[in-house]
């Protein structure tokens, strides 16, 4: 299926788009492979940002930084652009996880401890080839491309620093899109409504007092209160909200004791919160407070609740830049592989950029199977991406940016 969007005689088409990512398979798996072996965590992405900077500067392209903090960003204009073109931002996100990698892959990181187990890698290096797509047909294109490379996806306060600073000034939608190990390879879900949860972070802390293992009775017990929280947190769930919501309370560590016949004097426990709704997310803190405190109470010990918004709003796609998307997708992926999918338990910053314009955030399915013939999922030290998508992705971006600036809509006000 070709598409064809005519501005002022100039023309630019689906075939074209997709045959010249083809062309730069070669180069954007090279790309990829280089970030995967150069993983850096969150907000200390050094080298990254400078192969990424590297690589804008060499299409021509002027690369701005932020003095405190890593990412950056660039800006393609378009030949056909009038004072109503429109500016899309095309972002993707590029920091790594502080997990062991254990693929068995030939360009696995060479950085200990250091891996991207979430696929930010494939993101980044999606975007970065189809700016040289964008860069090569820009004289065709009816607008502006804001890119960002964003930093820090994965500690959830990229996102809320870029606004803070103004990568949205300008900018009339956002699009963004994440692999996915749980997709089948070359599907592409795009759907309106609900995308990704909030991620709220907890931590509690019980206090008791140590004593003999052999006479608890003399202490206050510490660990056995976690644990008891742990199971009442639960209550939140099942006893304090609609059935109809989704909510999930996640105890994820727990830390207590020192020695095997001592009765633990402190406990500490962390976890996450995942909703859809951001009413129930508003009622979740103290709830959790409650349950804890009394809890603890009902055990002679106290609990003191630390409580942290992580993400901002619930991604919420936007039904108009759905429809943009999905027409895309079909001219990039084939009618039969773009598919709608439920929502996903992960959260994701670039809630900040859909609150403040209207937004679309895809999943890229990229399932590939490891050597145990598994395909695990994302954070798993064994997770593999499949690199056959990447091509499709990055004629994704450059499609997404054409369609949407030359679907005949004039710009509103920007913020």
């Amino acid at each position: 299926m070709t598409s064809v969007l005519d501005f002022q005689n100039k023309k630019i088409n689906s075939e074209e788009i997709k045959k010249r990512a083809d062309e730069l398979r070669d180069e954007v798996v090279k790309v990829r492979r280089w970030l995967h072996q150069h993983a850096e965590v969150s907000w200390k992405e050094y080298e990254s940002t400078e192969y990424i900077t590297a690589y804008l500067e060499n299409l021509g392209l002027e690369v701005h930084h932020y003095p405190d903090h890593t990412g950056c960003w660039t800006m393609i204009e378009g030949g056909q652009c009038s004072p109503e073109s429109k500016t899309i931002l095309l972002r993707a996100d590029f920091d790594a996880l502080p997990i062991q990698e254990e693929t068995g892959e030939s360009f696995a990181s060479i950085h200990p401890g250091v891996f991207h187990g979430c696929g930010h890698e494939m993101h980044a290096a999606m975007l970065l080839v189809a700016c040289k797509i964008l860069v090569e047909k820009k004289e065709q294109l009816p607008g502006k491309v804001k890119v960002l490379f964003q930093a820090a996806e994965e500690t959830a306060n990229g996102a809320e620093y870029y606004v803070n600073q103004g990568i949205l000034d300008g900018v009339d939608a956002a699009y963004g899109c994440h692999v996915s190990s749980w997709l089948e390879s070359g599907k592409i879900a795009v759907n309106p409504g609900p995308r990704s949860a909030s991620t709220d972070e907890f931590c509690i802390k019980v206090q008791g007092n140590g004593c003999h293992g052999g006479m608890p009775h003399q202490g206050k017990d510490a660990l056995v209160t976690a644990c008891a929280i742990v199971n009442s947190l639960q209550t939140i769930v099942s006893r304090n909200t609609d059935p109809v919501d989704t909510l999930v309370v996640t105890v994820g560590t727990i830390h207590s004791g020192s020695n095997y016949n001592v009765v633990a004097n402190t406990a500490t426990m962390s976890g996450t919160v995942r909703t859809y709704s951001p009413e129930v997310r508003k009622g979740v803190e103290e709830k959790m407070r409650r349950v804890a405190e009394y809890t603890a109470k009902a055990y002679g010990c106290t609990a003191e609740v630390e409580y942290e918004m992580k993400t901002g709003p619930v991604i919420h796609d936007d039904p108009d830049m759905c429809q943009i998307a999905h027409d895309a997708a079909v001219k990039i992926f084939g009618e039969e592989d773009v598919i709608e999918t439920r929502p996903v338990g992960g959260g994701d910053d670039f809630a900040y950029f859909s609150e403040k314009v209207p937004g679309i955030y895809a999943f890229i399915g990229a399932a590939k199977p490891s050597d145990d013939g598994e395909i695990h999922g994302h954070h798993h030290p064994k997770v593999r991406f499949d690199e056959s998508v990447l091509p499709e992705g990055v004629a994704m971006h450059v499609q997404m940016a054409f369609d949407y600036l030359g679907d005949g809509t004039m710009k509103e006000k920007k913020i």
